[in-house]
């Protein structure tokens, strides 16, 4: 098959598996950092936004610092405002973290075939085309 890692092979449903569980557990991989960086990403948008004059609810200083900055949005807000626009993020990382931690292990598995081994070319190689 022309899919198959080593010419006149074919793939077996194990196979299939294998690649497949590369790119499922990718794709939660990458929702899970996402829910857990979330917050912080929130936090460093809200310290950069604040001091601007041309947009007058932002024009104040509110935030000292990360820490000061989450300990408020926590305690005026509540801990969800840390979490608003999470679903487009955790789609884009769904999608996105899916297809390149799935394709660079599956690439990495078939190089190592051809190469007799995994090697740090390969493995740059694979990380490039991902």
């Amino acid at each position: 098959s022309v899919l198959s890692p080593v010419p006149n092979e074919s793939i077996t449903m194990s196979d299939f598996v294998t690649t497949a569980k590369y790119f499922v557990y990718g794709g939660l991989a990458s929702m899970t950092a996402e829910f857990g960086t979330f917050p912080i990403d929130t936090t460093k948008t809200r310290l950069q936004i604040q001091g601007q004059v041309t947009d007058e609810a932002c024009k104040d200083i509110k935030y000292r610092g990360m820490l000061h900055a989450l300990y408020r949005i926590t305690r005026e807000e509540k801990i969800r405002a840390l979490y608003n626009g999470i679903a487009p993020a955790l789609l884009r990382q769904a999608s996105y973290g899916t297809i390149k931690i799935g394709l660079y292990n599956s690439l990495k598995q078939h190089l190592a075939i051809y190469a007799k081994g995994e090697t740090l070319f390969n493995n740059i190689i694979c990380g490039a085309s991902s």
